[in-house]
């Protein structure tokens, strides 16, 4: 059975952010956002599907809710749900970032299927 990080810490389900920009903690807590823009989460299930350690989680995390990449969408009980900041503009510069590249992958796809 698959562990809940796999789809985040395997090489073959890297995401174009990862592939092209780098495989650093704040990019990858950033980039499972970005994959679940409509749902927010506990620090702990963004920890568990990361596969990421807590002392990793937690040097990074801070900084993404101080200049609010990530803010609290709402609280149960003493829980914080955490959810990307849409209108963030790193975010709307990397949400673009992610569409062009996709694009431009696609793109060369297609030209290589054409030339067979």
């Amino acid at each position: 059975m698959d562990m809940p990080g796999e789809l985040y810490s395997k090489k073959e389900f890297e995401s174009i952010l990862i592939k092209t920009l780098g495989d650093s903690p704040k990019l990858r807590i950033i980039d499972f956002f970005l994959d679940n823009p409509l749902s927010d989460f506990t620090k702990k299930e963004v920890i568990e599907a990361l596969g990421m350690s807590k002392q990793t989680f937690y040097k990074y995390f801070p900084d993404l809710e101080r200049y609010k990449i990530v803010e609290v969408s709402r609280k149960i009980g003493r829980a914080k749900l955490y959810k990307i900041n849409l209108n963030h503009p790193l975010i709307e510069m990397l949400r673009e970032y992610e569409k062009k590249m996709s694009l431009q992958i696609a793109e060369k796809e297609e030209d290589i299927t054409l030339k067979l």
